[in-house]
């Protein structure tokens, strides 16, 4: 099994107007899916996050998220393990919130400690 990271990604605008029974349904069918995952071996760990936070960069640090001019943002992200990258896809469209437009998934695969110390401390080429 290959481990995955599901970026997990909502438009921030849209959640700040849904209802408190708006947003416990979509956590309560979350929550559903998330147990499939945990039942299947699928699961590893994940965490919704806040819309605030920090932005850090080399001149500056902005604190008043969301931290990117898009209305879509990272609400939250999942570590999972799956056959490959096609099986984590079709992991990440069985998501139900995805299926109704309310929720995007970038799925990435995860390189592992031991991956990049297979690497060896040698000159790396840059492609150009």
């Amino acid at each position: 099994m290959e481990k995955f990271l599901f970026i997990i990604r909502e438009d921030l605008n849209k959640l700040k107007k849904w209802s408190m029974e708006q947003r416990y349904n979509g956590v309560r069918e979350m929550d559903e899916w998330v147990r499939s995952l945990v039942q299947n071996g699928n699961y590893v760990s994940g965490d919704a996050l806040h819309i605030k936070g920090s932005y850090v960069s080399k001149d500056q640090v902005l604190s008043d998220g969301p931290f990117i001019e898009a209305k879509e943002g990272i609400s939250g992200f999942m570590s999972i393990e799956a056959k490959d990258q096609h099986d984590a896809v079709l992991i990440a469209q069985a998501c139900p919130l995805v299926q109704r437009g309310d929720m995007a998934i970038e799925v990435r695969p995860l390189m592992e400690v031991k991956d990049i110390r297979e690497l060896g401390d040698g000159p790396r080429a840059t492609g150009s």
